[in-house]
């Protein structure tokens, strides 16, 4: 049985089969290398099954013999050896599992450097300076993910290194993500040692990411960010300065089209966007990796049609359709016109872009029940909050009097879809009726909104979305063909699992977390936290019934929410943390959330919005300076954000959970999915933060009302 296998090995399997063997990431290098003729480095794969032998029963036999043998290789190929003092061969060292994995170990970048190999290279190089900040970060890197100071010999480095990527394979970490994901456990995760390319080695070196596509709007041209003379990851780690990958066209014209060459030759056999990450070494041009690129619904639906009508790709219309069925069932929508002439009785902020009619609700209790009985809704509040999910949810428009661009309203809003007007300053919600400076409108009057000119109207103004063409013709193209668009179904398997655990009892950690969560959230559905705690709707549904049971939670418009009782409960743990962590602690936690929340704000704001001719629009992601600013800004905020949360959870360990989340959710950005930025539909980085916001505030003592009215949430 071979445990390693060579990147030019022809394994005679199909590439979902080979990616089981070696690695998905591996799978698509060697597709890269053999099939389609990139230029990637020399490289080798140990398989899954290494991994499985090793946390089954230790280093397994022979595989020091295969790895010695391999490494020879790729020093034939590239005319240096590993270890050699004159001219040695460095590599690096990564994880690869069969299936995407975020949250898996990080890599390892220039092994094999010690003091001997070091002054080699500085003599070859020229330039010792290049070698000392290889030496630094390779010996930063190498502490952090095996835990240990490098050791003088290659050889031990390597071996250290490897054993570290299979030991991650059952980190805390990785187990909750596949539970989350529902990915076996018995799959194990490849590693991949290949021969090093270095971005900086001045300035015709650097080292990128990009899409083949733009991932916000599916736009066919390249969509990412390059650094010059930077190495690895300093792309996308958020403490360096990117650039546009169009500077490129600039700087270093033959690079890109290369680029753009390799990036059409991805899509056409993969019929699909592509994740590429790539580096230039002294103006050579070298593939580090390709995977089917994340992208927001509007992107993929525009992809699919675009690709399935050019006959260049090999995608026929029913994979089209297939491939975007999700999508379809609520497809993405874009304003229409307002009549004109309607009296305008009030303004505020274009919060959320459309127009919306309907008649006033007050409470998102009425809004709720209003909808149920087949009644369009906009609803009225001086300002929203997670309480108010349920009835934001249920409407067609959402006005309040107070709050910016920022506030929940307006984030909330935008990422539903949902036509919105936030601090109409004007506006005044006195029980059941609203004050429109002279004009008074009663509870179940017609009112319009105007999401994007800030304009509120009374009575019902013609307007409303239609959805975008896209969508309307891969409609066409399922009923043509006869494919029925349906919501997928879950699997059961967990259900059945925790069927067999049995019903969580009061007082379990587990059950006391997702009451707290409740009392946080305000409205959640079993899918919201199952999220939130990297477990299965089917899973969370069984907690919140027992809660329920106990006449803590009720359902309301379809969410659980906790009863008078259940808030009193959940009163009292947040109470017993407080004291347990201290007032005072709890108290300059908040005090220090303060300067980061603005920055989340301003991120947030960012991607959804930005400046045309001197007036905020909806982002439509076409300005890419814009959006690549936001992003760098992003990564900044969570590399500090991190930072804070770990100093907190010494004092009360359970803030690490959102540590947890908001980690993966910058990773999901990270590579590529921005619906984690601030959707509400996923788990975002923003309806994490709120969470932990608002966490902080009821620790502290307070109330969000009473921190709104300071300025201070």
């Amino acid at each position: 049985m071979s445990y390693v296998y060579a990147f030019d090995h022809d394994h005679g399997l199909p590439l979902s089969d080979v990616a089981a063997v070696i690695g998905s990431k591996a799978a698509n290098l060697g597709v890269m290398a053999n099939e389609l003729g990139l230029p990637v480095p020399p490289a080798f794969a140990i398989s899954t099954a290494a991994c499985l032998t090793y946390l089954a029963e230790g280093w397994p036999e022979g595989l020091e013999d295969e790895i010695r043998l391999n490494m020879a290789h790729i020093e034939e190929l590239v005319g240096r050896r590993f270890g050699d003092s004159s001219d040695p061969l460095l590599v690096s060292v990564r994880s690869g599992a069969p299936v995407s994995m975020p949250g898996m170990m990080d890599t390892v970048l220039n092994l094999g450097l010690n003091e001997t190999t070091a002054d080699g290279l500085a003599a070859i190089s020229g330039d010792p300076a290049f070698v000392d900040a290889c030496r630094e970060r390779f010996d930063a890197q190498y502490r952090d993910i095996v835990g240990a100071a490098a050791p003088e010999d290659p050889w031990e480095q390597l071996r250290g290194a490897i054993e570290a990527v299979f030991r991650s394979w059952n980190s805390d970490r990785a187990q909750s993500y596949r539970s989350r994901e529902d990915i076996p456990d018995d799959l194990g995760t490849g590693v991949i040692v290949q021969a090093m390319v270095f971005g900086n080695r001045g300035r015709d070196s650097g080292t990128g990411v990009l899409f083949t596509r733009d991932p916000a709007t599916g736009e066919a041209t390249l969509y990412g960010d390059v650094i010059f003379d930077a190495q690895g990851e300093d792309v996308v780690a958020g403490a360096h300065q990117t650039e546009h990958i169009s500077v490129l066209d600039e700087r270093m014209p033959a690079i890109a089209d290369e680029l753009r060459r390799y990036a059409g030759v991805l899509e056409r056999h993969y019929a699909d966007v592509c994740d590429i990450e790539f580096t230039i070494e002294q103006g050579r041009l070298w593939m580090l990796q390709t995977r089917i690129g994340k992208r927001s619904p509007q992107a993929a639906l525009r992809i699919a049609v675009e690709m399935t009508e050019d006959e260049d790709f090999p995608l026929s219309r029913s994979e089209a359709v297939a491939r975007v069925a999700r999508f379809l069932v609520d497809p993405p929508t874009i304003p229409g016109e307002r009549a004109e002439g309607a009296p305008v009785i009030a303004t505020g902020l274009a919060a959320s872009p459309g127009v919306a009619s309907g008649e006033i609700a007050t409470t998102p209790e009425a809004a709720v029940a209003m909808a149920e009985a087949g009644r369009t809704v906009v609803l009225v509040r001086r300002e929203t909050s997670p309480d108010d999910v349920h009835g934001m949810a249920r409407a067609a428009g959402i006005l309040t009097s107070t709050g910016g661009l920022a506030s929940h309203a307006a984030v909330v809003a935008r990422g539903w879809g949902i036509p919105a007007v936030v601090g109409a300053a004007s506006v005044r919600v006195e029980g059941d009726t609203v004050i429109f400076g002279h004009l008074a409108l009663a509870v179940g009057e017609l009112l319009t909104i105007d999401g994007t000119t800030g304009e509120v109207l009374a009575g019902a103004v013609s307007g409303g979305v239609t959805i975008v063409p896209e969508a309307a013709k891969l409609l066409t193209w399922a009923h043509e063909l006869g494919i029925e668009i349906a919501e997928p179904e879950a699997s059961g398997s967990a259900a059945e699992d925790q069927a067999e655990a049995g019903e969580p009892e009061a007082g379990s950690p587990q059950r006391d977390a997702v009451q707290r969560a409740l009392l946080i959230k305000g409205f959640a559905m079993p899918e919201d936290l199952a999220q939130a705690f990297f477990s299965t709707p089917e899973m969370i549904g069984e907690i919140l019934d027992a809660i329920a049971a106990d006449g803590l939670a009720e359902l309301t418009g379809g969410m659980f929410t906790l009863t008078e009782d259940g808030k009193t409960v959940g009163g009292e743990m947040i109470a017993t943390d407080r004291e347990q962590w201290g007032a005072k602690n709890a108290d300059a936690a908040l005090e220090a959330l303060l300067p980061l929340d603005q920055r989340m704000k301003d991120v947030v704001t960012g991607w959804q919005m930005r400046e045309f001719k001197g007036a905020q629009i909806l982002n439509d992601h076409a300005d890419s300076e814009h959006d690549a600013a936001v992003l760098s800004s992003f990564a900044s905020l969570a590399e500090a954000a991190s930072g804070w949360l770990d100093s907190l959870k010494s004092g009360l360990p359970r803030l690490g959970a959102y540590a947890a989340r908001l980690e993966r959710a910058a990773k999901q950005v990270a590579d590529g999915d921005f619906d984690y930025i601030a959707s509400p539909r996923v788990d975002s980085y923003h309806n994490i933060w709120f969470e932990l916001h608002e966490d902080l505030i009821l620790l502290a003592g307070r109330n969000r009302a009473d921190e709104v009215a300071a300025g201070r949430a």
